[in-house]
């Protein structure tokens, strides 16, 4: 074929792409529906062109329509990577996982389901062997999420249900493919024809496409920090990982590409909005929706052009297997979702999915491209007997073709008359709440600009009129959504703050005032806050909220590696990223209170804004124990970084008031371009995060410690070979009591606490704790807990004693502190041995009656 026709064809498709777009909207019907019709048309169109006398002068054209010059492999490594990749970028990754369970379900045991069904209920009729049957099922087992969603978005359906969808038609496709690709092997011979084989080879290929495709899209995030500035970079390098993903895991590691592809757009969708600028991220995002409108369309055209070819020689036995083929897609789809899906909810494994929403997910399973192009793979294989390849075809043509007709055409009515478009009680209250302050809002507005531009009040009356008119019907309509409980209220007004948090984090990302590291791990804190607020409310906020001041697993690790392998390169870019983390969420919760007072308590009204602002005081008030603790053992990290910030912060505004200036042409494009080279040069030497000294440093800590300051410099050395540093956590136990004393406990700087039985007591730098238990030999007396951030220098049983043996000045002072701890322990427990007597006094005269006696205090006492 000539390039240029070619060309011309492929032109064409784009036009009758872009036409169909507002046909489909003026016939309201879903766009997948009208791409086949018009290219089933085009397909039989360009037949009787080629095969007509008359038109030679298209022949050429209609050529390309007939014949296309692209097989069913091609058309899968062109389109297929793209369309996959970019529907994991666009689903809400962490709120899909909320229904894993259901969404697993649909995708993997539905598929598993509908193939065993269809392919036992064609086996005795169609004449061919019971690997194609099962062939034909995996097949048509994939769905075509793009008609049903966008339908969905359409009609304003529930999001949790094309969540659902979604999930279920992302992994549908990775499991209808691996099942395709070892029922077409062992029809052709490739794969050995034993279930236990076959399962193995599915787990091997499903499994290692998982692990590769997460390894793939994390080192893919690691490198997008390199083009920060650059979105076109971004975009470039986005548009390459699925291809690369999906050539190398099947050609190279031999595992299924398409659920390697699916793996690595979800860790790209998880961890890519840290790594690159809000914006930037819009950007990608915007791209990759045009990307995969081209390629969902031109597929399911191109597909739809050989639906007339694929039927050719359809015969009365085809249609009656067609009749059992659709009733057994049916059947097993059902079996699943009224069988299967109930089963989670009984076990609590996953949110109950109700009936209008499993109705709707039945009667939405719509086939399509991707369906057509393996069943058209089937008929290209020389391997693939005849008769094979016409079952195939026309079962498989015939089945897309009714599920876009019939459950395409009807989804929109069934989901009217389920009332899923309908918003709830709480939502159609909050939306007239919203909607009649925003009135309100545009009604002042209009008037200052009546008054600015000297318009006629005959005039504006009229303008405010309308809108005095429909605040005062939307007021009514929110009288009657009164009764609404506050706690429906506040659980919304959770999930706004959530939401809100999500943006000012992204805004301080955007303005480079903190490291990428920190945003990323507050981000996944965000997205968890919001998640458990939607599912239990306000106790799931609180909770998910503590861990921003929680000491996460990495942060514990870091501690471990210190004190085993004495090197504190982790803890320090541990305690730095805490430190970074706790000053960013105090200023986002700032800036939190005032969104509340000024935004949130319009729309919820005064008693649910003060249980609002009750919650964000109480998470501000953590983050600020905390941060207290953490300046008092680092004052000056916390002063450099407060001043890192700001700077930042400066540089920011600067290169805004620059683009202000000049999108206003204020400055001209020289002078323009010579300030942002020079303010690049500034933000560049302060893009770098302080470096934060943990002083562990043993020689550093013993010569500051009070007890070894005035020894010599030899006997510090010495000691210093015996004594190990530790890192202790506020709240972490040192000591506990009834434990074997192994060690004496050196305070280096931080403070503990003491508690005994009889009261408690505070240590702070230069205090020893521990030892009293290596004097005595008795167990721990107590439990000692760190009140801050400690450094505490170890020394063991052994040790100490010929420590204590050696240095008579220090033996002094351990004894001088041991002696006045027993007079203190005496003491308590007198005074609490009296009190414990004078409440039994005071028991015992109750118990009889009387009135208890004033008891004097014991002179002993």
């Amino acid at each position: 074929m000539h390039t240029p026709v070619v060309i011309a064809a492929f032109a064409v498709l784009l036009i009758v792409i872009a036409l169909l777009q507002p046909l489909a909207r003026r016939l309201d019907l879903a766009p997948s529906v009208l791409l086949a019709a018009v290219g089933a048309l085009l397909g039989a169109m360009a037949a009787w062109l080629l095969y007509t006398p008359q038109t030679d002068a298209l022949n050429a054209l209609a050529q390309v329509f007939v014949d296309p010059p692209i097989d069913s492999e091609t058309i899968l490594y062109v389109f297929l990577p793209l369309l996959l990749f970019q529907t994991t970028l666009t689903l809400e990754m962490r709120r899909i996982f909320e229904d894993i369970g259901p969404i697993l379900v649909l995708a993997v045991v539905a598929v598993l389901v509908a193939t065993a069904f269809i392919g036992f209920a064609l086996y005795p009729l169609a004449g061919v062997s019971l690997v194609a049957c099962l062939l034909l099922g995996a097949i048509v087992a994939t769905t075509d999420p793009v008609a049903v969603v966008s339908i969905f978005r359409d009609i304003g359906a529930p999001a949790r249900l094309g969540r659902l969808v979604e999930g279920e038609s992302l992994l549908n496709d990775a499991a209808a493919i691996v099942l395709f690709v070892i029922l077409f092997g062992m029809l052709t011979g490739a794969q050995a024809p034993e279930a236990s084989a076959a399962l193995l080879t599915f787990l091997r290929s499903f499994i290692g496409g998982l692990a590769f495709g997460l390894l793939a899209g994390r080192l893919a995030v690691g490198v997008l920090p390199m083009m920060r500035d650059h979105k076109l970079a971004q975009v470039t390098f986005s548009v390459a990982l699925p291809y690369l993903v999906y050539v190398l895991s099947e050609q190279v590691i031999g595992v299924s590409a398409v659920v390697a592809v699916v793996s690595s757009g979800i860790m790209f969708n998880l961890y890519g909005p840290a790594r690159v600028t809000p914006d930037a991220w819009s950007y990608l995002h915007d791209v990759w929706e045009q990307i995969a409108f081209w390629a969902s369309s031109l597929i399911f055209i191109i597909a739809s052009i050989l639906i007339p070819e694929m039927l050719d020689g359809f015969r009365l036995l085809d249609a009656l297997l067609l009749v059992v083929l659709i009733l057994a897609a049916f059947v097993g789809r059902a079996v699943v979702i009224f069988g299967l899906l109930p089963l989670l909810g009984v076990m609590r494994l996953g949110e109950r999915v109700n009936t209008k929403y499993k109705t709707v997910i039945l009667w939405g399973g719509m086939r399509g491209a991707v369906t057509l192009t393996l069943a058209l793979s089937v008929t290209e294989h020389r391997n693939i007997p005849e008769d094979v390849q016409h079952f195939v075809a026309v079962q498989a043509t015939g089945f897309v073709l009714f599920t876009l007709l019939v459950y395409g055409t009807t989804l929109k009515p069934l989901i009217k008359l389920l009332k899923l478009n309908n918003l709830s009680p709480l939502d159609e209250a909050l939306r007239n709440q919203f909607q009649a302050l925003v009135l309100s809002d545009v009604r002042d507005s209009v008037d200052q600009m009546a008054s600015a531009y000297a318009i006629s009040p005959d005039v504006t009356q009229k303008v405010r009129a309308g809108y005095d008119a429909r605040t005062a019907e939307v007021a009514a309509a929110n009288a009657i959504a009164e009764d609404i409980m506050d706690k429906e209220r506040v659980q919304l007004g959770l999930i706004a703050l959530a939401d809100r948090e999500r943006v000012l984090v992204l805004h301080h990302f955007r303005e480079n005032t903190v490291s990428n590291r920190t945003i990323s791990a507050h981000l996944a804190i965000v997205g968890e806050i919001a998640d458990t607020a939607r599912t239990r409310g306000r106790a799931g906020y609180n909770r998910a909220a503590r861990r921003i001041v929680a000491f996460d697993a990495g942060f514990r690790f870091a501690q471990w590696v210190f004190r085993r392998l004495r090197t504190d390169a982790l803890l320090g870019r541990a305690v730095a990223d805490r430190f970074e983390r706790l000053l960013l969420t105090r200023i986002v919760l700032n800036e939190l209170i005032l969104f509340n007072v000024k935004r949130i308590r319009p729309m919820v009204g005064d008693r649910v804004s003060m249980i609002l602002h009750e919650t964000l005081e109480g998470r501000k008030d953590d983050v600020l124990q905390q941060l207290d603790a953490l300046r008092l053992q680092y004052p000056d990290y916390a002063d450099a970084l407060e001043l890192e910030f700001l700077r930042r912060t400066g540089e920011r505004m600067e290169e805004t008031a620059y683009a202000e200036a000049f999108a206003q042409r204020l400055i001209a494009s020289e002078l323009y371009n010579d300030l942002k080279r020079e303010l690049a040069v500034k933000m560049g030497e302060t893009r770098q995060r302080p470096h934060i000294d943990l002083g562990l440093k043993k020689q550093d800590l013993i010569a500051s410690n009070p007890l070894f300051a005035t020894l010599p410099d030899s006997q510090r050395e010495r000691i210093s070979r015996l004594l190990q540093p530790v890192f202790v956590l506020p709240g972490e136990h040192v000591i506990r009591k009834g434990e074997k004393g192994d060690a004496a406990y050196f305070i280096s700087s931080g403070a503990a606490e003491v508690r005994t039985a009889f009261g408690v007591h505070r240590m702070g730098r230069g205090d020893v704790v521990g030892e009293m238990a290596l004097l005595t030999g008795q167990p721990r007396s107590a439990d000692v807990v760190a009140l801050g951030y400690c450094t505490l220098l170890v020394l063991s049983a052994a040790d100490f004693r010929n420590l204590i043996r050696t240095s008579p000045e220090l033996k002094a002072h351990v004894e001088h502190l041991a002696q006045t701890r027993l007079g203190l322990n005496a003491a308590e427990a007198a005074a609490f041995a009296e009190k414990a007597a004078h409440e039994a006094l005071e028991a015992a005269h109750e118990g009889a009656g009387g009135t208890p006696p004033a008891v004097a205090p014991s002179p002993q006492a």
